[in-house]
């Protein structure tokens, strides 16, 4: 590990918000040290078409808006340090970072580390992770072109995912626990025109009980009914589990407010919008949003909180 740094203000996190604070930082000249995350870009990295990103009148794929928006925050001459925080110390000033490469102080510093995919904690599900089970239909797609698979969830996580997979796979099962899915509208559309002239099935009412296989991977699924407890089984080569993302945010455990694992911040209408319960330390991104969670409010979070840190390091400076 490398001797210790100290930066003025360090940004964690390289999705929406980490970037857009980054090239907001940059501009008035605070010379931001971006901190990537052990996934560079964040969740839209595995993301397939964006449509809903003001200004992109055809839309554009996840991980080429993601380099994008690094290009652009390294336009303004922000350094970007692939390394990943794996413990902090608020307890005093400077603020306190240490990496798996290196070991960081701050006087100011912006969370924006985002949220995980979440699992259901099935014993089999955990047994074939990476042997047919996975979160990511962009990443492992392609290993089931023309093969089976069931997708486990009902938003837009879910639908997204089963859209892309019913242009590879020969057959997807979306399993959803109610008789409605949560996904936007336009989504549905899509996936309900598939349903009726393409390649997916809609597996209403029922949840997943058991991943099935054996030491070469994932052979079927077992499935169970919410409302009559009836079983069955699918024969599917690949399970897709899509049922939402928990913030990044253990490392932060014991040392700033939060609820329900997502920080605290003042929000409000009098400024410091982004600031969390310790006086240097912002938050901005799905870390702090548990309601909208879309990528232009979390490129929102991150502007909001690089003007807030500006304040705050002009007024030390002061």
């Amino acid at each position: 590990m490398s001797e210790n740094r100290h930066e003025k203000l360090i940004i964690l996190g390289s999705g929406p918000a980490g970037y857009s604070a980054a090239v907001y930082a940059a501009r008035a000249n605070l010379k931001p040290v971006l901190l990537t995350g052990m996934v560079m870009g964040g969740q839209l990295t595995t993301t397939t078409e964006v449509d809903n990103w003001p200004g992109d009148v055809e839309g554009l794929q996840g991980p080429e808006l993601m380099e994008r928006m690094k290009l652009h925050a390294e336009r303004f001459e922000t350094e970007i340090i692939f390394d990943h925080i794996d413990a902090t110390d608020f307890s005093e000033k400077p603020y306190k970072l240490i990496g798996q490469s290196g070991s960081y102080t701050c006087d100011a510093l912006i969370i924006c580390t985002g949220a995980s995919a979440m699992y259901l904690g099935l014993e089999s599900e955990e047994a074939y992770m990476g042997k047919g089970v996975s979160a990511c239909a962009t990443c492992d797609g392609f290993f089931y072109r023309d093969k089976p698979v069931a997708v486990i969830g009902g938003g837009n996580t879910a639908v997204e995912e089963a859209l892309y997979l019913s242009n590879i796979c020969s057959e997807v099962t979306l399993v959803h626990r109610r008789d409605e899915l949560r996904a936007e509208k336009i989504l549905q559309d899509r996936l309900f025109a598939k349903a009726e002239t393409g390649n997916v099935k809609l597996a209403w009412n029922h949840q997943l009980e058991e991943v099935l296989g054996d030491d070469s991977g994932v052979s079927g699924v077992r499935i169970a009914s919410t409302k009559t407890l009836d079983k069955q089984e699918l024969q599917v080569d690949g399970v897709f589990i899509a049922i939402g993302h928990r913030p990044n945010t253990e490392i932060f455990d014991g040392q700033l407010e939060m609820k329900n694992g997502y920080i605290t911040i003042n929000s409000g209408l009098l400024g410091n919008a982004t600031q969390t319960s310790v006086s240097g330390v912002f938050a901005a991104g799905d870390v702090a949003d548990q309601i909208y969670r879309q990528a232009v409010t979390s490129a929102g979070f991150g502007c909001m909180a690089a003007l807030d840190a500006e304040k705050y390091l002009d007024d030390l400076e002061g």
